[in-house]
């Protein structure tokens, strides 16, 4: 592929990463609301009804969440795989800041998650869905301030936000798996086998790759794992060409590279909306305010809200205090816990797992008021300091530039 043939001007395969989830980020902002006002009118038995009319084996809701997020999850499987292998995560250097923040960032919501629910075992399979951080909602959040955020943070939010959805992955095929089917274990086994069997030979084309892709997904599903883990394993088998030379060449000859860049833009702008549309509407009509303050509703929300600013912000701070690490370059700590902050939007993940986690429709929407709370007042409160910061930078440089 010519130069001229690459859509728009060339840009480094971060930049369009980060371009594209901070504009779906966006995207999502809107649909998720959409879906709520939805659910609150006329139309909201219609909404639901067509999420459960049935397409051949599965309902609607089930291929978005089966099918169309097995998509989703292939690009998460293709993000870490370049990332840890030829980007901002390929030394160790570079991934201790951001995996010790994300390790932080999980353990902290799960803790304030069991201590409310420490009295409530069948609430406890839900310890997971704070620990989420939505990493197209957070970059659409910061993006909004352009230039007055280092591009330092926004990397740091990028790459922390991509160890955090390996931590879900694992998280995911580890607890939230049912009955194993062996059979279809071993089929499973016996796909990725060929499909890394297709990588060290050196195959490029990959309609290979995504035809062997199409079986892993339908035996991933009767196994009994969950479905969408098949786009991990699938990812991670694309093989990449680690290219020290120009994006082009990169895109050009890894089929990682050219996989990543055809998906971006469905998954960003169709896969990731659509998911939010079918699952954020929830009616409130004949809902007390007292599930607010159900344990279930506050874990998920404090450990969206609190949880994240300690574990990200008081990591990082540690880290930082012991000199194992340096705040990203002309971050100033105000924004680093505005940062911080945004990691509590935990949006498609925590929804993701939320379904997962719980059956029956009521608790799935206690859960998911939990989530709406804990990401709104973690995304209002970290672009308050943002702003804040950002501003008290920008004036303090003309005040400077005044003095000269």
């Amino acid at each position: 592929m010519s130069s001229r043939q690459v859509p728009g001007r060339i840009q480094s395969t971060l930049r369009q990463f980060l371009d594209n989830e901070a504009a779906g980020g966006i995207v999502l902002m809107a649909v998720a609301l959409l879906a709520i006002i939805v659910a609150n009118t006329p139309a909201s038995d219609t909404y639901f009804k067509l999420l459960h009319v049935y397409l051949g084996p599965l309902s609607l809701q089930h291929w978005i969440n089966d099918a169309l997020m097995s998509v989703f999850f292939l690009l998460v499987g293709l993000e870490i795989k370049r990332e840890f292998l030829d980007g901002q995560l390929s030394t160790w250097s570079r991934r201790v800041l951001p995996g010790a923040a994300a390790a932080g960032g999980m353990i902290v919501p799960a803790l304030i998650f069991v201590l409310f629910n420490r009295e409530h075992e069948a609430a406890l399979r839900g310890w997971a869905i704070p620990t989420a951080t939505d990493i197209a909602f957070a970059l659409g959040v910061i993006s909004l301030f352009g230039k007055r955020v280092p591009a330092s943070l926004k990397i740091f939010l990028a790459a922390l936000a991509i160890i955090d959805d390996l931590g879900a992955v694992i998280v995911i095929a580890l607890f939230y798996t049912a009955e194993l089917n062996v059979v279809a274990l071993a089929g499973v086994g016996l796909v990725v086998g060929n499909l890394v069997v297709f990588n060290r030979i050196g195959i490029k084309e990959l309609w290979p790759f995504l035809a062997l892709g199409v079986a892993l997904w339908i035996l991933v599903f009767a196994s009994g794992v969950h479905a969408t883990l098949a786009g991990v394993l699938l990812a991670l088998t694309i093989p990449l060409k680690q290219t020290p030379g120009t994006p082009e060449a990169s895109y050009q000859e890894s089929p990682l590279h050219k996989l990543e860049h055809h998906l971006h833009k469905p998954v960003a702008f169709f896969i990731v909306p659509i998911f939010g549309f079918a699952n954020a509407g929830v009616a409130f009509v004949g809902t007390s305010m007292s599930v607010l303050l159900e344990p279930l509703t506050l874990g998920i929300a404090g450990g969206l809200f609190l949880g994240k600013l300690v574990g990200v912000f008081g990591t990082v701070a540690a880290l930082v205090k012991l000199d194992l690490a340096d705040l990203p370059a002309q971050a100033s700590w105000g924004q680093m816990a505005g940062t911080a902050l945004l990691c509590g939007i935990g949006f498609t993940m925590s929804l993701f797992i939320g379904l997962l986690a719980f059956d029956d429709p009521d608790v799935q929407d206690k859960a998911k008021i939990g989530i709406l709370v804990g990401s709104v007042l973690a995304g209002i409160a970290g672009s308050v300091l943002l702003g804040l910061f950002a501003r008290r930078r920008r004036v303090g440089g003309e005040l400077i530039r005044k003095t000269r």
